[in-house]
């Protein structure tokens, strides 16, 4: 199964970006993907965290889920939407108070919603130059979301999914690897400096450890807010080779995912079957 990773570098016009990933979308359906997946805050990287909260949908309405799932009937594609704002089921009152999720959708190529994950791990970060609290805006999610998706060549892939700050936490893999899942989608904004740092060898990690094929698109240049992101996006398999890879821009990464080197690997090695916790 042939899977892209899209990379962008959103702004704070959502119709940009929603451009944007239109072209995106399109070139990975004409190089034969099967499942496109676009990156954490694919709508908006706003000036400030607080701007998210002006294009918040309630699930199953609004525009951004509406234009996700036209893409999806039109190209026939599975396309895990990065991520968008949703609204809580009781939303808080206007004010410094107001919270929504970090959500990502799965859409089948019938432009149906499948599988809803809201990021579990809000990100902090402050190394005196630059500070990050997601939690100032966002509501952590409370469980995994694993979703079926059955390709051309006959497998069907138990997928996870997580987002971004997530990665940090291989419990949560480990969770979907327990639960059968052969392919992890990261869509991810890492900043600069902590992606530098870190973002490639957890990625590769996480693959290694769970014997699974990783999928991770990510942000990836400098946003009008002056916020770079590290980019990066990478296909990285069970043995922990990346497949493909851009470092900057926007851009579709590609990869064919092989079912049959995923059966292989795990019956070579087969740690899955030897944890002991």
């Amino acid at each position: 199964m042939k899977v892209a990773a899209l990379q962008m570098v959103s702004t704070d016009a959502l119709d940009h970006n929603l451009a944007q990933a239109t072209t995106l979308l399109a070139q990975a359906s004409a190089q034969g993907a099967e499942l496109a997946v676009l990156p954490e805050y694919f709508c908006l990287i706003g000036a400030r965290d607080s701007d998210k909260l002006a294009i918040q949908e309630p699930l199953g309405a609004g525009p951004i889920q509406d234009f996700i799932a036209s893409q999806a009937r039109t190209l026939g594609l599975w396309i895990v939407a990065g991520t968008l704002p949703l609204m809580p089921s009781t939303p808080a009152p206007a004010g410094p108070a107001q919270r929504v999720f970090n959500t990502s959708l799965a859409f089948d190529p019938h432009g149906v919603c499948v599988a809803r994950y809201d990021k579990m791990h809000l990100f902090r970060y402050d190394n005196g130059r630059e500070a990050y609290d997601e939690s100032r805006v966002l509501q952590a999610g409370a469980s995994p979301s694993l979703f079926a998706l059955a390709s051309r060549d006959g497998h069907t892939w138990q997928v996870g999914m997580s987002v971004c700050y997530d990665l940090r936490f291989p419990e949560l893999y480990r969770s979907y690897a327990a639960r059968g899942a052969d392919l992890l989608l990261v869509p991810s904004a890492f900043t600069h400096t902590t992606g530098q740092a870190h973002w490639e060898v957890l990625l590769r990690a996480r693959a290694i450890e769970n014997l699974s094929f990783v999928a991770a698109a990510a942000q990836g240049g400098t946003h009008p807010s002056g916020r770079r992101t590290w980019g990066q996006s990478m296909l990285v398999d069970p043995w922990g080779t990346v497949l493909a890879q851009q470092a900057q821009e926007p851009g579709v990464v590609i990869a064919e995912l092989d079912a049959a080197q995923l059966a292989q690997c795990r019956s070579q090695l087969p740690a899955l079957q030897h944890r002991l916790l």
